[in-house]
């Protein structure tokens, strides 16, 4: 058997190293960047890491659950994350297994046969900058969902200098300039925090409402209370509303609408210091753009303003480059994919990390490693169980939204619940041979409901 592909080696990669390693799959990963990590290691070329960039999940949600941080920090920073993952790759041996600074630029069907069933060519530019094909009986796409910068267009031309977020790296380029930071996300409201020290004057221009999250909440990070018993949608959503509006008050009297969406509908903002800055006058809230003239930025509500320096804090587009798309069924935004894994096809392709949720962790992106790791394994021990796994992606899918309505935003197409995902995981793990050989409990059949169920092939959740 040729080893599997896997390409990227930050968090998601690593779980997928790791899952493969523990289920005697051989595979070999393909890590464009020079070390593992991923973005947390700023070093790396394609990282969008900047200097004071923190975990905004706090440690002991997001650490893999078999090898905890040796760290006290609630929530680490950038450099002692990717410590982290070195030692992560170390502990298990997943470095001899890893091609560094190989860049992958084609994933193609062997013979042009879609099915996959002759297999995967991965067309590689390796460090001495030949490029090389190899085959594989299956490829695992884990190269992240950070990398593709969104970069919008606005009506007119701005003559100052324009930066998307993936480019900021310090600080120090904001001295002494008027700066107009678009988009209130987690990076563009870290990033305001860190311009009011340095800028001029320090714009933020924003759409819609936002729910900001204090870190701590009793004395302990936010996240870590109530785990393990997850409350209804609409009760922690009441519950957890105006426990905000005591801690944090309402961001509508800092400038920002007014949500027009409940919490947890869309990703909260993990930084209060931004409304701490608002309150200081450091900084201040204006309207959406309605155009650009020269140094002079036009708002939706009549309103303008000068500027040196404009930041795009407008996220990134998911992005598998070196697929064509209709391999991994490509609908809108992002694939359609069974359990955000699997194409409904089951080609021998797979996507690691496709998922965002509060709380999701690494630990969730390992147990996806492990859902791939068992698939793998059972086809081929166990064709007739790989075979009932299949069957269950043509019933109806699970409900992976856990009762709440996400936006229908691009950014928030692979959008799941993590408990709802989480117990999926778990129960489709079950349903499968333990690799080895050995039978894993498989009491729920692979086809009972779960959380509800959607059609076959449909997104699930509602979009506003």
């Amino acid at each position: 058997m040729n080893p599997i592909a896997l390409i990227g080696a930050g968090p998601s990669g690593l779980a997928g190293a790791r899952a493969l390693s523990r289920a005697g799959i051989p595979f070999t990963v393909f890590e464009a960047g020079p070390d593992v990590g991923g973005l947390w290691n700023i070093d790396n070329p394609r990282s969008t890491m900047y200097e004071s960039a923190h975990l905004i999940s706090s440690r002991t949600t997001t650490e893999f659950a078999e090898f905890p941080m040796d760290s006290t920090a609630d929530y680490p920073g950038h450099r002692e994350l990717h410590r982290y993952f070195r030692s992560y790759a170390d502990a298990y041996g997943l470095r001899e297994h890893i091609r560094f600074d190989t860049r992958v630029t084609a994933v193609e069907p062997v013979d042009g046969d879609a099915t996959g069933a002759s297999g995967w060519l991965v067309t590689a530019i390796g460090p001495d900058g030949a490029a090389s094909t190899t085959e594989h009986p299956a490829v695992v796409l884990a190269n992240g969902t950070l990398a593709e910068p969104n970069v919008p267009t606005f009506p007119g031309e701005f003559t100052g200098e324009v930066m998307h977020t993936s480019a900021y790296k310090s600080p120090k380029v904001f001295d002494g300039k008027r700066v107009l930071i678009i988009g209130a996300g987690n990076s563009g409201c870290d990033i305001a925090v860190d311009a009011v020290h340095h800028a001029a004057s320090v714009d933020l221009s924003v759409r819609r409402g936002y729910y900001f999250v204090p870190r701590y909440l009793f004395g302990r990070p936010s996240d870590t209370l109530n785990q393990g018993r997850p409350l209804p949608a609409r009760i922690k959503q009441f519950v957890d509303t105006r426990v905000l509006r005591a801690f944090t008050g309402d961001p509508v009297r800092f400038g920002f609408p007014e949500p027009d969406y409940r919490i947890y509908e869309s990703h909260p903002i993990v930084n209060t210091l931004i409304l701490n800055h608002l309150g200081q006058g450091d900084l201040r809230v204006v309207r959406d753009i309605d155009r650009f003239d020269g140094r002079t930025v036009h708002f939706a509500d009549g309103s303008e303003a000068d500027y040196d320096l404009v930041v795009l804090a407008t996220g990134y587009r998911l992005d598998y480059p070196f697929v064509a798309r209709e391999h991994l069924n490509w609908t809108s935004a992002a694939p359609e994919l069974y359990l955000n894994i699997f194409p409904p096809s089951f080609n021998g392709l797979f996507v690691l990390g496709m998922i965002e949720a509060s709380g999701i962790g690494w630990q969730g992106r390992y147990e996806q490693a492990e859902l791939i790791a068992a698939y793998l394994a059972a086809q081929r021990d166990e064709p007739d169980a790989a075979s009932r796994f299949r069957d269950a992606a043509a019933r109806p899918w699970p409900d992976l939204t856990g009762g709440y309505h996400y936006l229908g935003l691009d950014r928030m197409s692979y959008y799941v619940n993590k408990d709802a995902y989480r117990r999926t995981m778990k129960r489709m793990l079950r349903s499968l041979p333990a690799p080895g050989g050995a039978a894993a409990a498989a009491s729920v059949p692979v086809d009972a409901p779960v959380d509800g169920a959607a059609p076959a092939g449909a997104r699930t959740g509602s979009r506003t």
